[in-house]
């Protein structure tokens, strides 16, 4: 695991109460929300890394989303939100109702699951939850980077479209559950792969993550420095980001 040490006021960054607005809101697919929010306190935010947003007006109730782009300059970045049921959750409430020119107060940014800009190569493995998280690692890798990556979706039809998307191998599970996809531990490891470890982001279900990068350390030889990881959910656990 890539790690750091804590730096002195990065907790306090976190922790500030920063407001903006909702400037666009837009349906990018059948389950993928995009929300911008724009304005003067959008800073010190880097694509990958997470906000907590207040999802209710009367608590703090706060719900962690990925940026998936940013513009520091002109004061906006993108959240795109997966809407995975039709339940009623804070999140997937807020998300349903959230309307341009809607206020926004969120705390970050936080997290570490960013490009590494001086990687040997670029490996990106997880399900649709995880497709937010690679349009941000993607879009800020350099253009001579290499990249690999398998993606593993329902339909094509729950594809995003961001950069570098067509120089992944995408698979399709049809019906089958996402948690533990055994499918795309086959695939990654069907995936040629240069010789030397480059450095790899796994992100989405929990123990399909675990199974992947024990593939990673004990099959490619890969030292576990060189995996960032991001499990964003598991059957019958809360909390997970």
């Amino acid at each position: 695991m890539i790690t750091e040490s804590p730096k002195r006021g990065i907790t306090d960054r976190i922790l500030m109460l920063r407001h903006v607005t909702a400037t666009e809101v837009e349906q990018i697919r059948p389950r993928i929300l995009r929300v911008r929010l724009g304005g003067q306190q959008i800073t010190d935010v880097r694509p990958g890394q997470h906000l907590r947003l207040k999802v209710r007006e009367d608590s703090m109730v706060l719900r962690t989303y990925t940026v998936a782009a940013i513009d520091i300059r002109k004061q906006w970045l993108d959240l795109w939100i997966y809407q995975p049921s039709d339940e009623s959750t804070p999140g997937l409430d807020w998300s349903r109702n959230v309307a341009p020119g809607d206020p926004v107060t969120f705390m970050g940014p936080s997290g570490r699951f960013v490009v590494q800009p001086d990687a040997p190569y670029h490996l990106v493995i997880g399900e649709e939850t995880a497709q937010v998280a690679f349009a941000a690692i993607l879009g800020a890798t350099k253009p001579s980077a290499s990249v690999h990556g398998v993606v593993e979706v329902p339909t094509p039809d729950e594809r995003l479209d961001f950069p570098r998307a067509d120089e992944l191998t995408w698979t399709y599970r049809g019906d089958a559950p996402a948690a533990q996809s055994a499918g795309l531990l086959e695939a990654v490891r069907a995936l040629p792969l240069p010789s030397a470890p480059g450095v790899a982001y796994l992100a989405g279900e929990a123990k399909t993550i675990a199974a992947i990068r024990t593939h990673l350390v004990t099959e490619r030889r890969w030292p576990r420095r060189s995996e960032l990881t991001k499990p964003f959910w598991t059957p019958g656990r809360k909390g997970l980001d």
